[in-house]
């Protein structure tokens, strides 16, 4: 019998494991929300995000996760930021759920009103998300943040971290990476780009206040992604998911590379992906296949310059802060032999 050419073979039905969106592929039961008919679709088409908006991605897949745990049954408060801007140019809308746009640094504070209100009026069926940028959680919102944290609000407050002011022109935020390029951390100098021993990681502040339910999460596992935004709707009191959403504009990246990078950070070690509850870790995601900081930073023109050779003592110190991730937080599968 003469062989099927390879380009006119059918599609073998049998790939569970691949990376597809939704995965159609698996059995309905395993599938992903972006897979179902049922889906919400809380960000609908019209939005003006940019070309490859891993934000866009990550908003999309954490609300429609959200609203089918909640049974459609959500508030969401929003942050000022791209998400805000791109998704509502008045006097237009692509939100398909009750949506409010606070202040740049008081989406936690407006949240934690709204399930008060809610929590008055007896409403304990309608539950409330709060969402906001890097730069509205990590910098300009921390203070409200901390203040539903300590207070055990029942909302999750999801962070979309790309790791930059993007909307207002890309400035440092205390998310933005040691030796990353921002309007406001130069290519120039001794040590170029952003310093390093600065920033700070908001999940590992939300585990120090011990409140219910926190994970990191990125746009490149969604069910994944899906799974931490179910069960965090699964507690009742605050909660925090923060999902690693790249950005073209920003990074100096190409926009087919949205997923890739998000794949590529997780698996150089520097976003890991854990799991809390009541402070303590209880599990992180193996890194399947470990790949470099220098080939993820070969994707981004905000790190050439620690790719030259000046730049190498800077290159080795980003790698040293991912092999720390990995140590702390042993993220490497073991083999059977009880090698790595």
């Amino acid at each position: 019998m003469a062989r099927i050419p390879e380009s006119q073979q059918k599609v073998r039905f049998y790939q569970t494991g691949t990376f597809t969106v939704g995965n159609r592929l698996l059995d309905e039961a395993q599938r992903t929300v972006q897979a179902s008919v049922g889906r919400a679709n809380a960000i609908d088409s019209g939005h003006r995000a940019c070309q490859g908006c891993g934000e866009a991605l990550g908003a999309r897949y954490a609300l429609d996760a959200a609203m089918r745990a909640s049974g459609n049954k959500l508030v969401a408060a929003n942050a000022t930021g791209c998400l805000e801007v791109f998704t509502t140019p008045y006097p237009e809308t692509a939100w398909t759920l009750p949506w409010i746009h606070s202040l740049f640094g008081n989406a936690a504070a407006v949240g934690a009103g709204i399930a008060a209100a809610l929590k008055a009026k007896g409403r304990d069926d309608i539950r409330v998300v709060a969402q906001g940028g890097d730069g509205g959680t990590t910098d300009i919102g921390l203070g409200c943040l901390s203040g539903m944290f300590d207070r055990n609000d029942d909302v999750l407050y999801v962070c979309y971290n790309n790791q930059a002011y993007m909307n207002t022109g890309v400035q440092r935020s205390s998310a933005t990476p040691p030796a990353a390029r921002t309007a406001t951390t130069p290519v120039a100098g001794a040590e170029p780009g952003n310093a390093f021993g600065s920033g700070k990681s908001v999940p590992l502040i939300a585990m120090a206040h011990a409140i219910p339910y926190v994970a990191t999460a990125s746009v490149h596992d969604l069910h994944d992604l899906e799974y931490k935004i179910e069960r965090a709707m699964g507690f009742r009191g605050a909660r925090y998911v923060e999902v690693f959403v790249p950005c073209p504009l920003g990074w100096g990246s190409r926009p087919g590379d949205t997923v890739k990078l998000a794949r590529m950070a997780v698996e150089c070690g520097l976003f890991p992906l854990l799991e809390a509850v009541d402070g303590d870790l209880v599990g992180v995601t193996k890194i399947r296949r470990r790949t470099t900081v220098a080939d993820y930073a070969a994707l981004q023109r905000r790190f050439a310059h620690v790719l030259t050779p000046e730049g190498k003592g800077q290159l080795d110190a980003l790698q040293a802060i991912a092999d720390r991730n990995i140590s702390r937080f042993d993220l490497l599968e073991t083999a059977a032999g009880g090698a790595t």
